[in-house]
C-alpha cells in the first residue's frame, strides 16, 4: 500500500487503524444476531448481541414523561440498530477501540418548549483498555452524564447512523445525491488521473456535476490551497486572526462540502448559532453564519483553543471523511464487508452485503529458516509446535539461560511466547487478529481461533499483555 494519502482520503495511518476496526470491532455474527432480533421486534436482544446494556427504565419514562413521550421512544427503539451505531461511533486516534467517555444523543423527546425534554443516548465505555460494553439510556437535559464536562456529542440530526429507517439516508450525506464523490456510476474508484485538475464550474458550471465539484475542493486541499478550497464551497475563511491558522486547519481530516452541508442543518435546526470543531495545534476552528438570513455562507475562522468553548462542537461524524468509502477506494475493503446497511446505502449495486469476514477456519504451516535449512512450524492441539525434539529443546533452553543467541525455530517460539522479537511474516496478522477480537469482547471470534489450533501462551508484541490479561477485564459476557 502506498503511503501517501490519498486525495480526498484520511491521513494512512489513520485508515490502517480504520482497516483493523472494520474488520474486528463489529464481528459478522454480532451484525447478523442483532438484525435478526431487530426484524423480530426484539430490540433488548438486539442490544444484549451488540454488547449494549440498557439502563433506561420504561415505568420510570412514562411516570415521569407520560405515555406519549415513552410511545416516542419506544418507536425509536424498535427501530434502533445498535450494530450500526457501534459501526459509526468515534474511536481513538491511535487504535481501534471507542473513544472514552462520550454521550451521544441519539434522539430528542418532548416539545421543543418542553422544559423537561430529554434525550435517548448511549455512553461509551468509561476507560479506552476496558469492555467494549455501551449504556442506552434516558437522560434529562440536565442529566450528570451532560454536566460532568465530558464530550457530547449530538447525533439527533445524523439519524442514518444508528435508525435503520434512516440508514440509505448515508449515501446523500456522503454527496452521492448522483454518483458517489470519487466514483463511478457503477461504484468503482476513480483512479488519480481521472480526478480534476481545473475547476469544472469554469467551463460550464449548468452542466458540473456535483461530485465533480466535491472532488475538486479535494484537490485544492491536497495542494494546500486551503483558502480556495473554502472558498470553492462558498465559505468564507478568515486565516488571519491566527498565526497558526492555516497549521489549525491542514491538521483536519476536513470533508468541507459535508462540513458545510451539516453545519447549515444544524442551525437550520436551531441547536446553536455558532459551532466549533477542535483543531490541530492547540486551537479551534470557528463556524457561524457570515451574517443574517437563512442564505448567508459561513463563516470559518482559527482561534485559540480557549476561546469560544461554550460553543458546541460540530460531531465528528459531519465533517470527518468517511473510512469506509476511503477503505473502499484503495481496495483494503471490498464492499460486500462492509455492514450491509452502509453497502446498501453506499453502493447498493454491489450486491448483498455480508460484512467482516471470521476468523480463518484452517491454520497453513509457516516456513522458517533454522540451521540453515527450510523447517515447517504449526499450530496443533494449542500449542506452537516445532519439529525438534524434546531433547533439542532443553538443550535450547539451557544455552539460553546462559545467555546463548536464540535463532530459528526457537527464536519463533520465544516471540509467540514472550512478545519480544520477531515473528514470521505470516504469524504477525494471526497474533494480531487474535488480540484485536479479544479487546473487541469477540469472545465467538477468539474461541474459533483457538479452536483451530492457535496456541494461546501468546504475548501481544505492542503491550506484552497476554490472551488473559486482555480477556480477563472483559468478563464472561464479553462479546
Amino acid at each position: 500500500m502506498s503511503r501517501k494519502p490519498l486525495v480526498g482520503g484520511l491521513p494512512v495511518e489513520e485508515l490502517a487503524l480504520w482497516h483493523l476496526a472494520r474488520r474486528y470491532a463489529v464481528p459478522r455474527w454480532m451484525i447478523e444476531g442483532a438484525t435478526e432480533a431487530r426484524s423480530a421486534g426484539d430490540w433488548r436482544s438486539a442490544c444484549a448481541v451488540s454488547a449494549v446494556d440498557v439502563a433506561l427504565d420504561p415505568v420510570r419514562i412514562m411516570e415521569h414523561y407520560g405515555a406519549a413521550v415513552w410511545d416516542s421512544v419506544a418507536d425509536d427503539l424498535a427501530h434502533l440498530a445498535p450494530d450500526l451505531l457501534r459501526w459509526h461511533l468515534p474511536r481513538l486516534a491511535y487504535g481501534t477501540v471507542l473513544a472514552p467517555r462520550r454521550v451521544i444523543l441519539l434522539a430528542r423527546h418532548g416539545s421543543p418548549a418542553d422544559a423537561e425534554a430529554a434525550y435517548l443516548a448511549v455512553i461509551t465505555p468509561a476507560r479506552y483498555d476496558g469492555p467494549q460494553r455501551l449504556v442506552l439510556d434516558f437522560l434529562a437535559a440536565e442529566a450528570p452524564e451532560l454536566r460532568s464536562g465530558g464530550v457530547v456529542e449530538d447525533w439527533t440530526l445524523t439519524r442514518h447512523l444508528w435508525d435503520a429507517r434512516h440508514a440509505p439516508e448515508l449515501r446523500e450525506r456522503c454527496g452521492g445525491a448522483g454518483r458517489l464523490p470519487f466514483f463511478h456510476a457503477d461504484g468503482t474508484p476513480l483512479g488519480p488521473r481521472e480526478l480534476p485538475d481545473t475547476d469544472p464550474a469554469a467551463t460550464d458550471p449548468a452542466a458540473t456535476d456535483p461530485a465533480a465539484r466535491e472532488e475538486w475542493v479535494a484537490v485544492l486541499q491536497a495542494r494546500g490551497d486551503i483558502a480556495g478550497a473554502f472558498a470553492a464551497v462558498g465559505i468564507d475563511a478568515d486565516l488571519t486572526i491566527l498565526p497558526r491558522a492555516p497549521d489549525v486547519i491542514a491538521g483536519l481530516p476536513l470533508d468541507l462540502p459535508r462540513m458545510d452541508r451539516e453545519v447549515r442543518r444544524l442551525l437550520s435546526a436551531g441547536v446553536a448559532d455558532r459551532f466549533r470543531i477542535p483543531g490541530a495545534y492547540g486551537g479551534n476552528v470557528l463556524l457561524e453564519p457570515a451574517g443574517p438570513g437563512a442564505h448567508v455562507p459561513l463563516r470559518a475562522r482559527a482561534c485559540e483553543l480557549y476561546r469560544h468553548s461554550s460553543a458546541p462542537t460540530v460531531p465528528r461524524t459531519a465533517w470527518r471523511r468517511l473510512p469506509d468509502l476511503q477503505l473502499v477506494r484503495t481496495g483494503r475493503v471490498a464492499p460486500e464487508e462492509l455492514h450491509p446497511l452502509v453497502t446498501a446505502a453506499l453502493f447498493p449495486a454491489a450486491g448483498p452485503a455480508y460484512g467482516p469476514p471470521g476468523p480463518p477456519a484452517a491454520l497453513e504451516p509457516v516456513r522458517v529458516r533454522c540451521g540453515g535449512e527450510w523447517h515447517l512450524i504449526a499450530f496443533r492441539d494449542g500449542e506452537l509446535r516445532i519439529p525438534h525434539s524434546a531433547r533439542e529443546q532443553q538443550r535450547e533452553q539451557a544455552m539460553r539461560a546462559f545467555g546463548g543467541a536464540v535463532a530459528g525455530c526457537f527464536a519463533v517460539q520465544q516471540a509467540w511466547a514472550s512478545g519480544r522479537g520477531r515473528l514470521p511474516r505470516a504469524l504477525r496478522p494471526l497474533r494480531r487478529e487474535l488480540f484485536e477480537r479479544a479487546r473487541h469482547g469477540d469472545a465467538p471470534g477468539v474461541a474459533a481461533l483457538l479452536a483451530a489450533g492457535v496456541d494461546p501462551a501468546v504475548r501481544d508484541n505492542g503491550t506484552g499483555q497476554s490472551l488473559q490479561d486482555v480477556l480477563g477485564p472483559l468478563g464472561p459476557e464479553a462479546g
